[in-house]
This record gives C-alpha cells, structure tokens and sequence, in this order.
C-alpha cells in the first residue's frame, strides 16, 4: 500500500512541473482509476480499495519509472492505515485536475502535453469515471466530494475542447437531479460543476466558445427554466432548515449570472440564458425574503451588474467588445428588467433592504469580546439600490417614455430613493445640496460612483432632447431644472462635487482617463459636450457654489428652487446672474469673527465705480501640481522639469501678488473707507442691475477668491489636464488618440474667456 502511494506522489510531483512522463500510459491509469464502493454512496474500505486497484492480484504494472523530483512545491505525507484509502482518492483527483490544468496551460511543452492528454483521453473510455465521480457527490465528506465535482468540471471541459461527446450518463444524472428539486440532495454539487465548466468556457480565448457553450447548454435549455420556476416559488418562510434552501440559492445565482452574462456578450439564441430577463420578479422577491443579509447582498449586486452590463466581465478574457452591436431583443429584455426593478421600487424594495447589517471584516463578521461595534451603513447596499434606480429610469426613458410620464417618475423614485439615503448620511441631506448625494453615497467606489453619474446625465439629456421637442421648451425646461435640483440629477451640481470630491486635481482625472476599469472617458466627454450647450446654467451654479462655500447655511439647490418661482410668478426672463445679485443685496452675511476681533465688519461694495483687477489666468493654487506619469527616463526631462518649475514658481508668485493686492484693498480699511472691486474672474454684471452688491464680512482675503473660482478652478483644472494630455500623446504614451478630448477641452477654455472677456 506504502508503494502505492509513493507513486501517486511522485506523479503528482512530475505533473505539477509539467515534466514528460516516459511509462506507458495504461500504466498510470492504473493509478488514476478511483476506486468506488456501491453501497450508498460511501467511501471504499481499505480492503475494496487495495482490491479494485490490484494490490493483492494480477494487474498491477510489473514497473513504474517515476525518479524522484528533486524540486517540489508541496510536502505529501503518506497515509496512516487508518486513513490510506480516503487519502488515496483524494490524491487521485487531485493529480487529475492538475492533468487537465496542465494540458489547458499555454506553457506545458508540447510533448509532456500530448502524454498527459493521452492519459486523459484513456481515463475516460475505459474507467467510467464520470459515473465514479457523480456518486462521489453524496459522500458524507464534503472535500471528497468537492474535489470530484471540481475534477469532474475540468473533465468536461476537456471533453468540449477537445470535440469529445460528452457522457451520456452524466447528461441524464443534471437532468434527473435538477427536474426532481427539492428532493434531490446532489444539486449543490451539480450546479457547482456547471457552473465551473462554463467559467472555464469563459475564461478561454479560444476562437469557438461560442459553439462550444451551446454545445455544453442545448441538453439543459429546458431543466433550467423548470428549476428557475421551482426554486423561485417555493415558500421559505415554511422551512424548518433553511441552509439547503440557501445553499442551492447562492449555488445557482452564481450559474443565473453565467447564464445571463452569455446572453449579454455572446449570441446563442438559447432559451436558458432569458430566464431571468423572462421573469425578473422572482429574483426580485427573494431580497423581500426573511432571510440573512449576504443572501440578499448577493442578488442586489447581482440585478445591479447586470442593468450594468457588467455580469461577467471578469472572465471575459478580451473577448468583449468595446462597442456591442446594436440587439432589439436584448433592449427589450433590459427594459423588462427595467420595469420590473420600478414597479418592486414601487412595492417597498428599499424598505426591505437590510441597510444596518454587521460590519464586514477581514477575518469575518464576528468581532472579540471587549471589541465596541462601530455602527454605519452598508454602503454597498446603498450603492446598490441608487444604481438599480438610476439605470432602470434611465432605460426607460430611452424607450419611447413621454416628457410627463418621465417627470412623474423621477419626482416619484428619486424621492424615494432620497428619503431612503437620508437616515444614512450624516450630515444629513436636509442642510447640504441634494445633488450631493451622489459623490456622499460613491466616494469609497470610483467605478459605480461614474455609472450613476452617467446615468443621470443620461436622464437630464434624454429629457432635455424631448423637451426641446415640446412647444412650450421654455415652461418645461425651467420647471424640470427646478426638478433636478430638488431630486438630486443635476449634471453641472453632480461633476462639480465630484471635482470637489478630488479636489480638483488634474493628475485624479488623468488616472480615470487611461484606466480602463471604469467609464469615465465616456462621461467626461458626454459632459463636456453638454457644457458647450448648457455653459450659462453650468456658471450660474458655480455662482451658487460659490456663495454657498462662504456660508454653509444656504443651499445651492434653495437658492435656485427660489429662482425658478422668482421667475414664474414675475413672469420675467430675469438673468441668472441679476437674479444672484439682487438675492445678494438683500441678505447680509452676519460676521464670523465677531468673538475673535471688536473691530466692525469691512465692507466691500461692487459697483461700476473705480476697480481693483485680478487677472484670472494669473490666479494659481499655491500648491504646485504634480506629474502622475514620471518622465524621468525621457531624454528631454531634464529640460521639462525645469520648465515645470519655472511655471510653477511664476504661477505661485503671481498668485502672492494678487493675494497681496486683495489683503492691501480690503484687509487695510481701518478707517471704514468704501472700496469698489471687480473680480475679473467674474462675469459683468448686466447693465439691468445697477444696485450695487453690499456685503457685510469679515473673512479671510483667501475665502474671497476661492468664492471667486469655482468656475475658475474647473476650468484651471481642463487646462492642467490638457496639457498632462497633450505631453504624453506627444511622447506616445497615451493608451488611445486623445484628439477629440483635447479639441473640447480647448473650446471650454475659449467659451470661458469669452464669457470672462466679452468686449
């Protein structure tokens, strides 16, 4: 017995190195062939065991050269006489499933590749061995049988691969276990096997995966839409045990997104992969289930990829493509899905998710005795829900909804979806900018952050065109740009915290822009086509940023909600900025440092009197900005840096100047002298509005101009961009052509010195 398994160690060792093996391949075989009792499922006994592998008769090879390997990654202890023949199974698959994952390596030399498929190819005419390892799925040991389902997996595959039919008995053994839920106890192990085969097929770049997974599918199109229907129906509140019911949830929700990833990146026409497109509610319901939390996790992120289209990206080996040819049918399943996200909305989803679950930790969700619980929010349900919403309104209104019917259900679940956040964000919502929920609820997760993003420009776009549609485009625009402000998808309100949110630094951009893990190129160029169109309202709102910035306690989206019905009940086409201006002259600022000085506030008065200038294109932060791409190995770096250098210290000098300038205009006013101040970094104020704009403070001079530059800092940060661009396309280093970025960067620079600079 002792010799038995030294063989099977030292093959183990040989195939884990990829080396050529010199015996006959029938010899191995007889060391490969597991051996298997028939009385219930169990595991052989040390005498059936010795008996089936030929230890005590005729049969065994008279030899086997297997030298010694002198390396080994792994130490293998031979088995106690207590243990010998349950060991021995165990090594036996696992030298079978490093068989097959050596054949399926690029790196195996070619000859070592051809003997161990040879083995393989034997293995399975003569020993049955498929009928061996499905009986192996109701063993008692759960490692044993783990390890069959998975080497059977591989064998499967191999069989694809290689064009081998597979065995009809395993065929009819998913069949019969599948159509006889939930009396079946195999179906764990059965689905986990199909569920391996088809990553495999996956993750495989060979040419004809297409063909290969509907070969592996067409036996099953029909069991899996009766499984789907059996397992969605039954009722889980009436289980005494609940952990087989779980375990086949989580085991088949995992073949569920397979399926549906087949259906979104490859054509197969098979009914299985639209059972869930087919009935979306039944997936639905089970996150409405009194069941534990990560159940309900996992199907929330599931129906969130996939409304993404991102189910299977991971396995997709460069196999998808960057654009998808356009498939009615599967817009149609998508809007479907769409419906069926809205109308659980509807019903109470969010009510039932389980938002105040038990922190996620690295070693588990248990924490040490003595160890306090730090309560919040599981973000990534919040995340979860925003984006079911988002997206599914988003398909939606792509899909022929009229300008009313959208209206009412943005207010409707974008209300909801509001009032669901707000017990979780602190600060609350109440006091801050709606809008500024999306970068709060996505700051910890760039990639989701950048899809909800795009969606609810998405939204604002689609009912931007259908508005213009209209003959009353003037009432409708207003009245819904009051709507976006108040229910939180304003795109401007939206890209200009996310700027704040990184700090509006140019090199984070440029990190997004050749990162290939989220959309940001697509967003980013969608908004900046909406910010050549819309640049009036994108400067009217980073007024009300600016304004908002010297005193928390007024809301951007206040200020603006207060606008639009200033204007409505007026009936005047007032200007944004008059509008600013005469809300400015009404409200005085009281002064924040009344405690810390006795002096009275300084007044500053804007007017059209004498002026104090500060040229905005000398303003720079006074930190230097740094390079994300180190160009130090670059011939010419040497004499970039130096030029960086000079910039930046021309840029921060000017910046001292103008610092300086402000602090002697207004900071020296001791004798409560009137000064009149035009920031050039403003608009003019339109000749309607001759009031002069009275402001009580007594703030930093550095507050004054970072109230100045909202509008500036974003387009201070397009610059620094551009350039960070331009100087790796010339270096050939950017991962794509960067033209048409760079062309709409340029002309945002040129509508913002024009608007700066209107003479």
């Amino acid at each position: 017995m002792k010799d038995f398994f030294e063989v099977l160690e030292e093959l183990y060792k040989k195939v884990l190195l990829g080396a050529t093996l010199e015996n006959d391949s029938q010899d191995y075989i007889f060391y490969l062939n597991p051996a298997f009792s028939e009385q219930d499922g169990r595991t052989a006994t040390f005498s059936e065991c010795s008996h089936t592998l030929g230890l005590q008769g005729e049969g065994q090879p008279s030899s086997v050269n297997l030298a010694t390997s002198s390396v080994a990654p792994v130490c293998l202890k031979s088995p106690s006489p207590m243990s010998s023949a349950h060991e021995i199974k165990l090594l036996q698959l696992t030298v079978i499933k490093v068989l097959v994952t050596r054949i399926l390596a690029v790196e195996t030399e070619f000859l070592a590749k051809e003997k161990y498929k040879e083995i393989i190819k034997i293995l399975l005419e003569s020993a049955d061995i498929d009928s061996k390892l499905t009986c192996m799925f109701q063993n008692q040991d759960k490692l044993l049988a783990h390890m069959a389902a998975n080497c059977l997996a591989l064998l499967l595959y191999f069989q694809l691969k290689e064009k081998i039919p597979l065995s009809n008995s395993w065929i009819a053994f998913c069949q019969k276990t599948l159509s006889e839920y939930p009396e079946s106890n195999k179906v764990v192990y059965c689905l986990w096997t199909l569920t391996v085969v088809m990553k495999e097929i996956f993750k495989d770049t060979y040419s004809q995966k297409t063909e290969i997974l509907k070969q592996f599918l067409a036996p099953f199109d029909s069991i899996f839409k009766g499984f789907y229907n059996s397992l969605f129906s039954q009722h889980f509140e009436s289980h005494q045990d609940t952990s087989k019911t779980v375990n086949s949830l989580i085991c088949f929700l995992e073949l569920l997104e397979l399926l549906t990833a087949s259906r979104i990146h490859l054509e197969l026409h098979c009914t299985c992969q639209r059972i869930f497109f087919l009935k979306p509610s039944c997936v639905l319901d089970v996150i409405t289930w009194p069941i534990q939390a990560f159940v309900k996790r996992k199907f929330i992120i599931f129906v969130k990829k996939c409304l993404l289209w991102k189910l299977g990206e991971d396995l997709c080996r460069g196999s998808v493509p960057s654009v998808r040819p356009p498939d009615r049918h599967l817009e149609a399943d998508m809007l479907a899905l769409a419906d069926a996200v809205l109308g659980a909305v509807a019903l109470g989803l969010l009510r039932t998710l389980p938002v105040h679950g038990k922190p996620s930790c690295f070693g588990g969700g248990e924490l040490q005795p003595g160890r306090e619980q730090v309560a919040g929010p599981d973000h990534v349900i919040l995340r979860a829900a925003s984006l079911l919403i988002l997206k599914s309104l988003e398909i939606k209104f792509q899909n022929d909804a009229s300008v009313t019917e959208m209206q009412v259900d943005l207010q409707r679940f974008m209300s909801e979806l509001l009032t669901f956040l707000k017990p979780h964000l602190q600060p609350s919502l109440q006091s801050h900018n709606p809008c500024e929920w999306l970068s709060r609820v996505f700051i910890e997760q760039d990639d989701d952050m950048l899809e909800a993003a795009k969606a609810s420009m998405g939204i604002y776009l689609t009912l931007t065109r259908k508005c213009e549609a209209t003959e009353s485009l003037t009432q409708e625009k207003e009245l819904w740009n009051h709507h976006t402000h108040e229910n939180g998808y304003n795109p401007h309100c939206i890209f200009l915290f996310f700027l704040k949110s990184v700090g509006f630094d140019s090199t984070v951009l440029l990190d997004f822009l050749i990162s290939s893990e989220t959309c940001f190129l697509e967003y980013f160029v969608r908004y900046l086509k909406l910010l050549q169109k819309d640049w009036d309202e994108f400067f009217t709102i980073c007024k009300y940023f600016d304004v908002t910035e010297s005193n928390d306690s007024i809301t951007v989206c206040g200020w603006i909600s207060s606008l639009v019905q200033d204007r409505r009940s007026h009936q005047v086409g007032l200007r944004p900025l008059v509008a600013l201006g005469s809300h400015r002259t009404a409200h005085t600022w009281a002064s924040g440092a009344s405690d810390a000085s006795s002096e009275p506030p300084t007044q500053v008065v804007m007017s059209k009197g004498t002026q104090v200038t500060l040229q905005a294109n000398h303003l720079s932060p006074p930190q230097a900005s740094q390079s994300l791409v180190d160009y130090d190995s670059s011939d010419d770096s040497d004499v970039e840096a130096t030029g960086l250098c000079l910039a930046n210290g021309e840029q921060t000098s000017s910046y001292q100047e103008a610092m300086q300038k402000l602090q002697d205009t207004v900071g020296t006013s001791g004798d409560k002298k009137e000064h009149n101040l035009e920031l050039q970094s403003r608009p003019p104020v339109p000749k309607e509005s001759t009031t002069p704009v009275s402001v009580d403070c007594a703030i930093a001079p550095e507050s004054i101009v970072s109230e100045v530059g909202m509008s500036y800092r974003t387009v201070k940060c397009f610059d620094e961009l551009q350039g960070a661009v331009s100087r790796l396309q010339k270096k050939n280093l950017f991962p794509y052509n960067p033209t048409a970025l760079l062309k709409l960067l340029k002309q945002i620079e040129a509508i913002y010195n024009k608007s700066m600079n209107p003479l």
